[in-house]
């Protein structure tokens, strides 16, 4: 997560969602004040005690809004990248077993494993997109949305808003593989729409 206080807005790192591009793009328009919290490529923790002990920048915009009080909260533009939930499935299988590389050889088991057997629902990367997007309420707390499927003109569009230059972004942290619907069968289909039912519906995907 970014909050920064010079340009007045909240970005939310959903994870794979292609954020350690959108967070190098941003960083150089931080000012002093200005606060990041981040685990991968560069250690940083908000000057928050609360949120720091989390031990990851993949925060909410629930997390932050009781210390940010709610008329800063209210006016900053707060935004974060979202994925199709079958896309990022297959990210996280590949990144939760990249050590092993048991995805590289034998996906279709990953998954299984990861739907049916044991699935890590406490796990920061593999929560459903709109928990770390939605108020109590169910409702969506973001003012601009942008998409993976359209990365560099999702963050363009960020760029005008926040009134920064835009720049190329860089691809980091991307995993190597094939298209997502070369993994999929029937039952995987039907295992991934039941458990991020919720993305799909709210931010307008299908398989």
């Amino acid at each position: 997560m970014i909050v920064s206080h010079l340009h007045r807005f909240i970005f939310v790192a959903v994870p794979k969602t292609g954020t350690h591009s959108v967070r190098q793009a941003l960083r150089g328009h931080m000012g002093p004040d200005d606060m990041e919290q981040a685990r991968l490529f560069i250690e940083k923790q908000f000057p928050i005690p609360e949120l720091a002990r989390l031990g990851h920048g993949h925060l909410s915009f629930q997390d932050v809004r009781p210390h940010l009080g709610e008329e800063a909260f209210a006016s900053y533009f707060k935004f974060a990248f979202v994925r199709n939930p079958f896309d990022r499935f297959i990210s996280y299988c590949s990144f939760a077993t990249s050590r092993e590389g048991t995805f590289e050889r034998d996906p279709k088991r990953v998954m299984r494993h990861f739907l049916f057997d044991a699935p890590p629902h406490n796990h920061i990367i593999f929560k459903p997109q709109f928990t770390f997007l939605c108020g109590p309420d169910g409702q969506l707390q973001a003012d601009y949305l942008g998409k993976v499927e359209t990365m560099q003109a999702s963050y363009n569009e960020v760029a005008k808003r926040l009134g920064i230059a835009t720049i190329p972004l860089d691809h980091a942290n991307r995993s190597r593989r094939g298209d997502y619907k070369d993994y999929y069968d029937q039952e995987l289909i039907d295992g991934v729409a039941r458990i991020y039912a919720r993305d799909l519906d709210l931010f307008g995907y299908d398989y």
